[in-house]
């Protein structure tokens, strides 16, 4: 049995994604990084990788090719901040959904390892701009008074650990 088939299969990761999208896109940090005007494009494509990851249909790779994901990622800037807030709300949307414990930690530790596999600015590189919004910022999920190098007005950095 696959993991994809003992979360739950389709359904599973379609809650899981949806609410990690919900997050994002209330996200003043994340929300830049997905040019699309609509997240469905991108919740789709984020859908169909991981359910083919963990062992469901090759959909991801019939549509699209080999996921080549630092590729895919490097038009846009993902450092440390971003990397954080992104695993924030996938703890969220993992808690959510509220997997059994044996594949909740094993997907963690493949989430922490894919979100720091893709930071493509150094630590010390300054914030990137923000854009001008009315919108107030919404808080991520996870946050601690731990030092992760990199806050902003506003921000309480944010710790990610495999626990």
């Amino acid at each position: 049995m696959t993991v994809y088939e003992a979360v739950g299969g389709e359904d599973t990761f379609v809650r899981l994604v949806a609410r990690f999208y919900e997050g994002v896109a209330h996200d003043p940090v994340l929300r830049p990084l997905y040019p699309e005007e609509d997240l469905g494009p991108a919740e789709e494509r984020f859908r169909l990788f991981l359910i083919q990851y963990w062992g469901g249909p090759r959909t991801y790779s019939d549509q699209r090719g080999h996921p080549r994901l630092r590729m895919r990622h490097a038009p846009f800037r993902v450092g440390a901040r971003e990397r954080d807030h992104w695993l924030a709300h996938m703890r969220a949307a993992m808690d959510d959904v509220a997997l059994p414990a044996e594949f909740d930690r094993q997907i963690w530790e493949y989430m922490v390892y894919a979100a720091h596999s893709m930071v493509n600015v150094a630590e010390d590189a300054g914030p990137p701009a923000r854009p001008a919004t009315s919108a107030a910022p919404a808080a991520p999920a996870a946050q601690s008074s731990g030092d992760s190098g990199d806050s902003g007005e506003g921000d309480e950095p944010i710790r990610i650990s495999l626990k």
